[in-house]
Protein backbone atom coordinates (compact mmCIF):
# COMPACT_ATOMS: atom_id res chain seq x y z
CA UNK A 1 0.00 0.00 0.00
CA UNK A 2 1.31 3.62 -1.05
CA UNK A 3 0.87 6.49 1.14
CA UNK A 4 -1.38 9.39 -0.21
CA UNK A 5 0.14 12.14 -1.93
CA UNK A 6 -0.41 16.03 -2.33
CA UNK A 7 -1.98 15.45 -5.86
CA UNK A 8 -4.61 12.50 -4.48
CA UNK A 9 -5.87 15.61 -1.99
CA UNK A 10 -9.58 16.73 -2.60
CA UNK A 11 -9.26 19.70 -5.23
CA UNK A 12 -10.58 23.04 -4.47
CA UNK A 13 -11.66 25.62 -7.21
CA UNK A 14 -9.32 27.98 -7.36
CA UNK A 15 -9.72 31.92 -6.17
CA UNK A 16 -6.96 34.17 -6.78
CA UNK A 17 -6.88 38.07 -6.26
CA UNK A 18 -3.90 40.09 -8.06
CA UNK A 19 -3.15 43.57 -6.82
CA UNK A 20 0.17 44.24 -8.55
CA UNK A 21 2.42 43.26 -11.56
CA UNK A 22 3.65 40.49 -10.35
CA UNK A 23 0.75 38.85 -8.92
CA UNK A 24 -0.43 39.45 -12.71
CA UNK A 25 2.46 37.45 -14.19
CA UNK A 26 0.74 33.98 -12.19
CA UNK A 27 -2.45 34.91 -13.29
CA UNK A 28 -1.98 35.90 -16.96
CA UNK A 29 0.08 31.93 -16.94
CA UNK A 30 -3.11 30.45 -15.35
CA UNK A 31 -5.55 32.14 -18.22
CA UNK A 32 -2.88 31.62 -20.84
CA UNK A 33 -5.38 29.69 -23.76
CA UNK A 34 -8.78 30.50 -22.01
CA UNK A 35 -11.62 30.43 -24.95
CA UNK A 36 -14.57 32.66 -24.14
CA UNK A 37 -17.35 33.79 -26.75
CA UNK A 38 -18.06 37.50 -27.57
CA UNK A 39 -20.62 37.69 -25.22
CA UNK A 40 -19.34 36.61 -22.31
CA UNK A 41 -17.75 39.66 -21.47
CA UNK A 42 -19.51 42.54 -19.18
CA UNK A 43 -18.47 46.16 -19.06
CA UNK A 44 -20.78 47.84 -15.77
CA UNK A 45 -19.80 51.23 -15.67
CA UNK A 46 -21.71 52.24 -13.19
CA UNK A 47 -19.78 49.52 -10.86
CA UNK A 48 -16.92 50.02 -12.27
CA UNK A 49 -16.41 46.12 -13.41
CA UNK A 50 -15.53 44.43 -15.95
CA UNK A 51 -15.55 40.63 -16.45
CA UNK A 52 -15.33 37.73 -18.86
CA UNK A 53 -16.84 34.37 -18.55
CA UNK A 54 -13.76 31.87 -19.13
CA UNK A 55 -13.32 28.08 -20.54
CA UNK A 56 -9.38 27.84 -18.27
CA UNK A 57 -7.41 25.51 -19.95
CA UNK A 58 -6.16 23.69 -16.19
CA UNK A 59 -2.51 24.72 -16.47
CA UNK A 60 -2.41 23.69 -12.36
CA UNK A 61 -3.63 20.17 -13.10
CA UNK A 62 -1.15 19.48 -16.39
CA UNK A 63 1.45 17.77 -14.61
CA UNK A 64 -0.80 15.45 -12.55
CA UNK A 65 -2.92 14.23 -16.07
CA UNK A 66 0.28 13.46 -17.69
CA UNK A 67 1.59 11.43 -14.96
CA UNK A 68 -1.61 9.99 -14.73
CA UNK A 69 -2.31 9.47 -18.17
CA UNK A 70 -5.90 10.91 -17.84
CA UNK A 71 -7.34 13.14 -20.23
CA UNK A 72 -6.66 17.48 -19.50
CA UNK A 73 -9.45 19.37 -18.26
CA UNK A 74 -10.99 23.07 -18.67
CA UNK A 75 -13.13 24.65 -15.99
CA UNK A 76 -15.52 27.89 -16.26
CA UNK A 77 -14.05 30.67 -14.46
CA UNK A 78 -15.08 34.19 -13.57
CA UNK A 79 -12.04 37.08 -15.01
CA UNK A 80 -13.39 40.09 -12.70
CA UNK A 81 -11.31 43.59 -13.35
CA UNK A 82 -12.11 46.19 -10.22
CA UNK A 83 -11.85 50.13 -10.35
CA UNK A 84 -12.33 49.83 -14.51
CA UNK A 85 -12.51 53.73 -15.57
CA UNK A 86 -12.85 52.67 -19.46
CA UNK A 87 -12.54 49.69 -21.98
CA UNK A 88 -11.50 50.05 -25.71
CA UNK A 89 -11.15 46.82 -27.93
CA UNK A 90 -9.65 46.43 -31.17
CA UNK A 91 -11.01 43.75 -33.67
CA UNK A 92 -13.40 42.39 -31.04
CA UNK A 93 -16.90 41.68 -31.98
CA UNK A 94 -19.55 40.85 -28.29
CA UNK A 95 -20.97 38.31 -31.33
CA UNK A 96 -21.84 34.91 -29.26
CA UNK A 97 -20.37 33.19 -32.62
CA UNK A 98 -16.92 34.62 -31.99
CA UNK A 99 -15.00 32.64 -30.05
CA UNK A 100 -11.96 34.28 -28.56
CA UNK A 101 -8.65 32.85 -26.96
CA UNK A 102 -6.55 34.95 -24.30
CA UNK A 103 -3.28 34.95 -24.80
CA UNK A 104 -1.77 37.23 -22.19
CA UNK A 105 -2.78 39.54 -19.05
CA UNK A 106 -0.23 42.79 -18.93
CA UNK A 107 -0.33 45.71 -16.89
CA UNK A 108 1.36 49.11 -17.88
CA UNK A 109 1.80 51.18 -14.92
CA UNK A 110 0.85 55.06 -15.58
CA UNK A 111 0.86 57.75 -12.91
CA UNK A 112 0.05 57.33 -9.16
CA UNK A 113 -0.83 53.53 -9.44
CA UNK A 114 -3.17 53.97 -11.97
CA UNK A 115 -2.70 52.50 -15.71
CA UNK A 116 -3.68 50.19 -18.67
CA UNK A 117 -4.40 46.69 -18.31
CA UNK A 118 -4.04 44.99 -21.96
CA UNK A 119 -5.77 41.29 -22.45
CA UNK A 120 -4.18 40.21 -25.50
CA UNK A 121 -6.18 37.76 -27.69
CA UNK A 122 -4.95 35.44 -30.68
CA UNK A 123 -5.32 36.92 -33.65
CA UNK A 124 -5.29 40.61 -33.54
CA UNK A 125 -7.52 41.22 -30.79
CA UNK A 126 -7.22 42.96 -27.84
CA UNK A 127 -8.67 44.41 -24.49
CA UNK A 128 -7.59 47.32 -22.69
CA UNK A 129 -8.89 48.52 -19.71
CA UNK A 130 -7.83 51.52 -18.02
CA UNK A 131 -7.74 50.84 -14.36
CA UNK A 132 -7.18 52.89 -11.40
CA UNK A 133 -5.15 50.02 -9.78
CA UNK A 134 -4.58 46.53 -10.21
CA UNK A 135 -7.63 44.87 -8.66
CA UNK A 136 -8.30 41.38 -10.90
CA UNK A 137 -9.69 38.08 -9.43
CA UNK A 138 -10.24 34.40 -10.95
CA UNK A 139 -12.65 32.54 -9.44
CA UNK A 140 -13.69 29.03 -10.82
CA UNK A 141 -17.53 28.69 -10.88
CA UNK A 142 -17.84 25.23 -12.42
CA UNK A 143 -16.37 21.68 -11.80
CA UNK A 144 -13.47 20.93 -13.92
CA UNK A 145 -14.36 19.10 -17.08
CA UNK A 146 -12.80 17.44 -20.26
CA UNK A 147 -11.20 19.30 -22.38
CA UNK A 148 -12.99 19.41 -25.81
CA UNK A 149 -10.06 18.43 -27.71
CA UNK A 150 -8.41 16.30 -24.73
CA UNK A 151 -5.09 17.82 -25.85
CA UNK A 152 -3.23 20.79 -23.76
CA UNK A 153 -3.41 23.88 -26.05
CA UNK A 154 0.01 24.07 -28.59
CA UNK A 155 -0.36 19.91 -29.11
CA UNK A 156 -2.56 19.03 -32.51
CA UNK A 157 -5.50 16.80 -31.60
Amino acid sequence: MMDASFEDGAEQPLRLMAADADDLKVMSALTQDAVFPGNEMSFLKGERRFAILLNRFRWEDKTAAERRGRNFERVQSVLMVEDVLGVQTQGVSRDEDTVYSLMAVEFEAGEDGMGRLTLTLSGDGAIALNVEAVNISLKDVTRPYVAPSKQAPGHDA
